[in-house]
Formats: structure tokens, sequence, C-alpha cells
């Protein structure tokens, strides 16, 4: 399922790009801009285009052969070498490697800060006192030391010790840091493979946060990401997801509401009984109409398909939308197959603009096709609902 991507989340959006990346600057070595010579071929003086060594000449004028040019050859233009680098290999430390970075970022080398970047995961390794003085340095810092940093913690085994997740979780609730700093924080928070309860509520607190948008945004997304980890590993998603729905119940910003709610999408429990009655109540009252959409979206993935169909019943009349009133009619299709019809065909009824999706469902279902999958393969737009992908999962 895609959803539209909302205009309040492209701040979220850009701050992710900002964390994700490792090296915000433009160029790169002299060398990569060199132009590389491409050899080409010559004749030899002594052999004609088109005639063998050691061939007889014939005499008087002969027509001129079309001289084959060689084939195009690939040239890859390679990375300058950092001269001292294998010296910084041999003796590489934590108390040579900040000097190292420097050098790197001076020279606009993103080579040799990838280079780097790994070191550190290799340096730090086990080692949660390596962590931290890690964290230490990105504290204060910003761009592109501040990706070197924290990417390489994030990849380490250390990152995983309670002292370097509750250094992270003071990070991203530091209200005197840069808003940068604080989502790169819960960034690297999200390769914990579970969350205890009290740390899924520093950052719900994070999410339902509207002074600091992006940093909410963040927050709701690490808490699915754990989820999302959890759940594939031992099945556990209730405690993540009984806080994303709050928020996206009650947050004050449209990006963090539909970003939680969004969140299951990407492991897809089925969602309980009281899950269905707190997503109905946003769908029908929610003022933006993404988030009314994705709750419409939310309800299709339940233990209790039917009671999913009544919350789509209820809900159709006071909705005047044409988008959301055809999330409503396609998901009461996921969330009930063939057996959604006779609801499917109430809504073109009460609507005549979404009669050719009846007409589109009937048919295929009375193919034999079950799938849902395979029925919308086969289905039809008719509706100008461009959606596009939501965030990163």
């Amino acid at each position: 399922m895609s959803s539209r991507l909302p205009k309040a989340a492209l701040a979220g959006l850009a701050l992710i790009i900002a964390v994700g990346a490792l090296l915000l600057w433009r160029g790169a070595s002299s060398s990569e801009d060199a132009p590389v010579p491409v050899a080409t071929a010559t004749p030899s003086p002594s052999t004609s285009a088109g005639q063998a060594p050691g061939a007889t000449t014939p005499s008087g004028p002969q027509p001129a052969t079309p001289q084959e040019k060689p084939p195009p050859r690939e040239q890859i233009p390679m990375p300058g070498c950092w001269e001292e680098v294998l010296a910084f290999d041999k003796a590489a430390s934590m108390e040579n490697f900040r000097a190292a970075l420097a050098q790197a970022i001076a020279g606009k080398d993103r080579y040799l800060a990838a280079y780097l970047q790994e070191r550190l995961t290799e340096l730090v390794g086990q080692d949660a006192g390596r962590a931290l003085q890690v964290l230490d340095w990105a504290v204060n810092t910003s761009q592109p030391e501040l990706g070197v940093y924290m990417e390489a913690v994030k990849a380490t085994q250390a990152v995983h010790d309670p002292k370097v997740i509750e250094r992270l979780l003071k990070m991203s609730e530091d209200k005197g840091s840069q808003l940068i700093n604080r989502a790169a924080a819960l960034d690297t928070l999200e390769t914990q493979k579970r969350l205890s309860p009290a740390s899924i509520q520093r950052i719900k607190a994070l999410a339902m946060d509207e002074t600091v948008d992006s940093v909410a945004w963040m927050a709701a997304r690490t808490l699915g990401r754990v989820m999302k980890e959890d759940y594939e590993r031992t099945g556990t998603y209730a405690p993540y997801w009984k806080e994303l729905l709050d928020v996206g119940a009650k947050s004050e910003d449209m990006a963090v509401r539909q970003l939680a709610l969004e969140m299951p999408s990407y492991s897809n429990p089925l969602l309980d009984s009281t899950s269905i009655d707190t997503l109905t109540e946003i769908m029908r009252k929610d003022p933006e109409r993404d988030v009314r959409e994705m709750a419409a979206f939310r309800l299709a993935v339940t233990e209790e398909p039917q009671k999913a169909l009544e919350a789509y019943r209820t809900s159709f009349d006071g909705e005047h939308d044409l988008c959301v009133r055809w999330a409503m009619l396609r998901f009461a299709v996921r969330a009930a197959g063939a057996e959604a019809l006779p609801l499917v065909a109430e809504f073109a009824r009460k609507d005549p603009r979404l009669q050719p999706d009846y007409a589109d469902f009937k048919e295929l279902y009375a193919q034999g096709t079950v799938d849902f999958a395979r029925i919308w393969l086969g289905k039809k737009e008719h509706h100008n609902c461009t959606v596009e992908e939501g965030a990163p999962h």
C-alpha cells in the first residue's frame, strides 16, 4: 500500500536525508574531475587499412576502404589515494582518528571518509566505552562529521549496550542540541532489537512534541522500525503499536499522525479489536484526508475482518472526499475478499462514481481469483487519487 507524501513531512524527509548521508559536500578529488584520455588505434605505416601484412598492393587507383573505428573503451575514474592511508591503517586508534577524518573533510575526499567510517566501526566494536567516546564527539558537531560518527556507531555491536542506549536517548531529548543531532540519535536507535517499556515512553514523548516536528517524525519512525524488528524476531508488536496508535490519534502534527499509523505496514501484524475502534474514530474524525485514508488502510489487516467492514459501512456516509471513499472500498476488499462485495455494491449505489470499481472487483472474483495481490494487479484505475510512496522503510 502506498500513501501520498504530505507536504508537512518534507522537513522530516530532508532531515532523514541529512542524517543518512555520509558526507554532505559536492565535488570530489581532482583525479575524478580530470578527463581520462581514450587510446585510439593508429594504423602501422607498413600496413594499409584493410590489408594484411605481407600482402601485395594492386597497381592503379583503388577504392578507399572504410577504416573501422575501435570499439569505445569504458573508462572508470579512479579515486585519489591518500598517501598516508597505509600508515594510518597500521596505527589506527581512537586518538588519531579525528585528525585523519579532518584531513578527509578538508580534502573533500568521500572515499577516504567512507573508509574511515568503516575503520571507526571496527575500532569501536563491542566496546561501549569507545562508543560513548564517539557520541561525545558527535554531540556538538555538524555534518559531515556527524554522519560519519553516528553511522559508524550504528553499525557496531556496542550500540546495543544499555549505557549506549541511554546516551542516545539523552541526546535525542536534549533541547539544547541542534535538531539534526537529536534526530541522528533517534536514527541510531533504530538498530535496536527491542525497546524497554521506559524507552518506548521516552521516544513516544518526543513523537508527541509538536514544537520539534522533524524530531517528532523521526521518533515515530524509530518506534515503528524497532517494532518491525521485534515483531519479526519474537512476534511482539503490541507495546509499540499501542503508543503509535495513540500518537496517530492525538499528535498535533499531521505528518507524524500519518506516519505513526503507517508504520505497521512494514510488518503487517493482525490488529486486535481495540485497535479497530480507535482507527474507526480516526477515520471518521481526523481533519486531514491523508490521515483518514491511512486509517482506512490500517483497518484492512485485522483479525476481525467483519468488524472492519462494519467500520467502513458506518463511516462511509459521513465521508465526502472521493479518494477517502475509494480507500474505504478497496480496503474493505482487502480485509474480507469476496465477502466484501455486497458492501462494495452498497458503496457504489450510494456514490455512482464507484460503480466501475464494483464492476471490476465483481468480475475479478468471478474469474476465481482469491489472492488480493493478484486481484489488485488486475484492477483498473478510475480515480485521480495519485499516490506516492510514504516515508523509507
